[in-house]
């Protein structure tokens, strides 16, 4: 589904991304981790074509997506707020993106009324402009407006940021639901490790730019990680060596 080859990102000669090759099929679910500075938002930003590569190429669904522009009908996301459109009311911006995706109203109502767990009386009939909604609050009308339009792929940026616990559970329901019919490819980035491990069947670790991991989730995967980033994985390995 999406194809990475020979991908770099410099600024003023700073390499911040170098993927020689990364495959993710379809249907999978597919987490990004790393710490600050390790490239996830730049991968991502790339991988929708926001900024261009140094070198390489990334292909979605065999289309690379710097060259054309029909990969965005199968393909959304949400980054960061400034996705959405502060001077509209939720409901007028789900219609806005309903409209692009080729939904009327009827089919973007039908969406909404499965979210409205998701919501918890917060997003619709509130007569409040995005702009004056908690970070929170933003954030859920972004990702549920990802999900207009059936699209075959998703790509989330830190969705569980800002949110608050029991949304956060909702969330990864929503997310499980999404990934378990194999038919949307789901790419998740996030800083908690306990959230992706139990959303995404798959893991990549970033760092400076370059993937380190790559690994398939299984029980052993949190402690995996958790002794990558404590680094104590590094030390258990040149106690080894030694």
């Amino acid at each position: 589904m999406i194809i990475v080859e020979n991908l770099k990102k410099k600024y003023v000669g700073i390499t911040v991304l170098d993927i020689e090759h990364l495959d993710i099929p379809k249907g999978q679910s597919f987490g990004l981790v790393g710490n600050n500075g390790a490239g996830k938002t730049t991968f991502f930003s790339l991988l929708l074509d926001l900024i261009q590569p140094t070198t390489g190429k990334i292909i979605n669904n065999q289309i690379q997506v710097d060259q054309s522009e029909v990969w965005k009908k199968h393909t959304s996301s949400f980054i960061d707020e400034t996705f959405l459109i502060g001077y509209l009311t939720p409901e007028e911006y789900f219609y806005f993106i309903g409209e692009l995706r080729n939904q009327n109203k009827a089919d973007v109502d039908a969406l909404l009324n499965n979210f409205e767990d998701f919501f918890h009386g917060e997003i619709l009939n509130q007569r409040k402009y995005l702009r004056d909604l908690s970070k929170g609050n933003q954030k859920k009308v972004g990702i549920v407006a990802s999900f207009i339009g059936n699209p075959e792929v998703v790509i989330l940026d830190e969705p569980f940021a800002n949110l608050d616990p029991t949304t956060q559970i909702r969330l990864k329901s929503i997310i499980k639901d999404l990934a378990a019919k194999k038919e949307v490819t789901v790419l998740v980035s996030s800083h908690d490790l306990i959230h992706v491990t139990e959303v995404c069947e798959r893991i990549v670790v970033l760092n400076k730019g370059e993937i380190v991991k790559d690994i398939e989730t299984s029980e052993a995967t949190l402690k995996e990680l958790e002794l990558f980033f404590s680094g104590e994985e590094e030390f258990q390995e040149n106690i080894s060596a030694s």
